[in-house]
This record gives C-alpha cells, sequence and structure tokens, in this order.
C-alpha cells in the first residue's frame, strides 16, 4: 500500500495548531507580560510603597528644623503647701546664725497655661539625618530597580520556557496524528499479510508514548504559566496563550556598566559613612536652639474672708546651647559598630566585583557556546530531513523497513526539538549575559 509522505505535512500542521491556540485565547507578548507585572505585581508595589517611605521619612527630617508649638497646662492644689526653711534671723535679727525656722509658702490652688516656642538654630544630628534619608531614598531607589529587575528575569525566563514547552506540544500532536495514520496503514498492511504484528505493536507503543509524552508536557507547560500568572499577578483562572514565535537573531556584545547589586553596596557604604560623619559630629559639636515661652500663672486661695483667684502673666525668649561631655562611651560604641559594618560592606563589594567577572566570562562562553549549538542543530535538521525523506523512499521501494522509518522519524523529531531547545539556551544565556553586564532593563 502506497504510503503518505507524513513528514513533509508536519510543519504545516504545526502552524494549523499554532493558529487554533492562538484562536481559543489572547496572545501575550513576553513585554505585554513585563508591563502587566510592572503595574500589578506586589513585590514591586510594595517597593513602590518603600519609596513613599523613605520620601516621608526625608521630609520627616527637614521637619526638624521647624519650629515646634506646644500648649501646656496644669492646674495642682496642695492639700499641705511646700516647706521652706529660713534663717531664724529673717523673723527675730538678734537670733544666733545656723538656726532655721520651717515656713510654708504659696497658696492652695496653682493654674498655669502658656505656649512654648523651641527651635534648633544648629544641630549636628538632625543635620546628618537629613543627609542620611536622602542616601537612604537613592538606597530604596536602587532596591526598586532591582526588584523590577528581578521580575524581568523572571518573567522572561518563565515565558521562554512555556514557548520550548508549547512548540514541544504542537510537534507532539503533529507526530501524534503521523503515528496514528502510520499506525492505519500498517494495520492494512498487516491484514494483506503485507506487515508483521510486530510492527502493528511497534507503531502502537510509539502512539502510547506520544500520548503520556504530551499529558506530561502539557503538565509542565500548565504549571510554568501558572507560575508565570502569579508573577504578573493576574488571576491563575485568566486564560492565557503565550506568543508561539521564536526570535533568534545574533546579539551583538554589550558594554559592561555598573550593576544593580554593585551600586546598592556603592550606596550602603555611603549610607553608613555619614552616619559615622553623625556620630562624631554629636560627639563634639554643640547643640542651639531657640527658645520661648508666653503664658500666665494664676494663684487661688479659698478660704474665707480672703478668698482670691488671681493670674500674673510670664514670658521670656532665649538661646539653649547643649554640649555633650560625656556619655558613658555610647556614640563611641555606635562609631565602632559602623565601622564594622563599614569594612564588611566593602569586602562585600570586592566579593560581588570578583564574583561579576567570573560570571560574566562563564555567561560569555555559555551563550558562545549555546550559538554554536543553534548553528548546529539547524544543520542537523536538514540531514534529519534528507534521511527521513531517502529512508521514506526506500521504504516504498522496499529497501528499507518500517523500524528505519521510525528511527528516521524520532531522529528529525529529536532535531527538531533540540533547535528549539537551543534557540531557548541561548536567548537565556544572553539574558544572563544582560543581566551581569548592567544591560537589563524592565522597559527593553
Amino acid at each position: 500500500m502506497k504510503l503518505v509522505n507524513i513528514h513533509k505535512q508536519t510543519l504545516l500542521l504545526l502552524f494549523f495548531l499554532i493558529r487554533v491556540y492562538t484562536a481559543q485565547a489572547q496572545v501575550w507578548t513576553m513585554q505585554q507580560c513585563i508591563d502587566t507585572a510592572q503595574v500589578h505585581n506586589k513585590n514591586l508595589q510594595m517597593s513602590r510603597n518603600n519609596i513613599a517611605i523613605g520620601e516621608q521619612k526625608a521630609k520627616e527630617a527637614k521637619a526638624n528644623l521647624i519650629p515646634k508649638v506646644t500648649v501646656n497646662a496644669d492646674y495642682k492644689y496642695f492639700a499641705n503647701l511646700p516647706y521652706q526653711l529660713m534663717p531664724l534671723s529673717t523673723f527675730n535679727p538678734t537670733a544666733p546664725e545656723g538656726q532655721f525656722k520651717e515656713a510654708q509658702f504659696g497658696v492652695p490652688h496653682n493654674i498655669n497655661a502658656n505656649l512654648q516656642l523651641s527651635m534648633p538654630l544648629y544641630n549636628p544630628q538632625v543635620y546628618g539625618a537629613i543627609q542620611t534619608t536622602k542616601i537612604a531614598s537613592e538606597l530604596t531607589e536602587l532596591q526598586y530597580q532591582k526588584t523590577e529587575e528581578q521580575i524581568y528575569f523572571e518573567i522572561s525566563n518563565l515565558y521562554y520556557n512555556a514557548q520550548i514547552l508549547h512548540h514541544q506540544i504542537a510537534f507532539i500532536d503533529s507526530n501524534l496524528i503521523n503515528a496514528e495514520r502510520l499506525l492505519k496503514n500498517i494495520q492494512l498492511l498487516k491484514e494483506q499479510l503485507l506487515a508483521k504484528g510486530t510492527d502493528v505493536s511497534k507503531v502502537k507503543l510509539q502512539v502510547s508514548q506520544l500520548t503520556t509524552q504530551k499529558e506530561n508536557i502539557s503538565s509542565k507547560y500548565e504549571q510554568v504559566l501558572n507560575a508565570l500568572k502569579f508573577t504578573m499577578s493576574i488571576s491563575i483562572e485568566q486564560n492565557l496563550q503565550i506568543e508561539a514565535n521564536i526570535q533568534y537573531q545574533n546579539t551583538n556584545e554589550y558594554t559592561p556598566s555598573s550593576t544593580l547589586d554593585i551600586r546598592i553596596i556603592k550606596t550602603q557604604n555611603r549610607l553608613l559613612s555619614r552616619e559615622i560623619s553623625t556620630l562624631n559630629k554629636t560627639r563634639f559639636l554643640p547643640s542651639l536652639n531657640l527658645i520661648g515661652m508666653y503664658g500666665t500663672t494664676g494663684f487661688g486661695y479659698d478660704k474665707q474672708p480672703n478668698d482670691f483667684l488671681k493670674f500674673y502673666p510670664i514670658g521670656f525668649a532665649g538661646f539653649q546651647l547643649s554640649y555633650p561631655l560625656f556619655n558613658g562611651t555610647v556614640t563611641q560604641r555606635k562609631i565602632n559598630q559602623k565601622r564594622f559594618e563599614l569594612r564588611n560592606s566593602e569586602l562585600q563589594f570586592s566579593l560581588l566585583t570578583e564574583q561579576n567577572i567570573m560570571q560574566m566570562e562563564n555567561a560569555k562562553l555559555q551563550r558562545m557556546v549555546t550559538k554554536k549549538s543553534v548553528e548546529t542543530t539547524t544543520e542537523q535538521i536538514e540531514i534529519a530531513k534528507t534521511i527521513c525523506e531517502q529512508t521514506i523512499l526506500q521504504q516504498k521501494q522496499g529497501t528499507a523497513s518500517l523500524t528505519d522509518v521510525l528511527l528516521a522519524d524520532n531522529a528529525l523529531r529529536e532535531a527538531q526539538q533540540t533547535y528549539l531547545t537551543a534557540v531557548i539556551d541561548y536567548l537565556k544565556a544572553d539574558l544572563e549575559l544582560k543581566k551581569l553586564t548592567g544591560n537589563i532593563s524592565i522597559k527593553n
């Protein structure tokens, strides 16, 4: 019986299946996934909130320079008026020195109400805090960019994984159709005593293996899509299809620039240095405040016949100077802690720089290997196609067995899948190199 050339129809069947999948749901490009994540991803939202918190902390530090006005009021009733010892000579000029007489002063009712103003003219801790919060805001912004970069990296990898699994499913579907057709043809040949029962069993085994493989890959595909939806922070129930076209293009070398990790450590070093400088200033520099107060003081007496309640104004303005002489070496201990933190940060900077150089070289080698793999697998597909076509022709002429056809078919399918895997590996290696050279961006 004449066999159809099923292998030439593989590509057409693949495109047909892709179009069917596309019609069933909206196709999301990688950039659309990244843009959606930038709006909805909860890690990015928290990072934006952290930026807002940093801005408020900076405003809080500057607000310490604004005059502070407080209203104070109190009322005291003395059941027992306070005592004071007076020299006895106050009451008796002839009394000898060294003798005293107790006396009670004041009235039972005391009322105080006033406005107090305090304004720092110079405070090293306040000015240091302003500079510190400014650097901390820069650090928070860099950490937000780092989160953006991580989201870009995660979504890109998930998208690439989904693409390769999507293509594997499409290839399995087309190969499954071909295998089922081949099974029907072999069964007809067997009925005509032109094929053996073992030939039918071999094809049935292939159909079963392809069916199982499709189920496994379909499950992995759904898992990757769920992970992609989670990273994008959209509903798991939302129908999502990724773009099937895997675009391969040879990229140029990237110009290395400072990565976010290194910039973050540099900013942390600046922050620690500023904190040490502020602590040193608080040890040796005074604080000068403008102070003022205006209010009234009331005195009352509730006994007859001289009951009264009288108020007297009180007010003053002046300066308050505060100089730290000794605080139990507390500040010095804080400075020592910060210096150790700064040393660790400098060591981490050195370590990260060396690690980045090593990883960059490895990423370049990996991209070179995957690029070569893409070129090699492209050639292998052409060779596998030629072998497959020749084997089918030989089978028609009776010079090749069914096993040879199946082996050639498997070789072509594996070459096709190996090519797609090589392309995805190249894209991942290129993405890794972009990250290590500081050229990755969520807006790309």
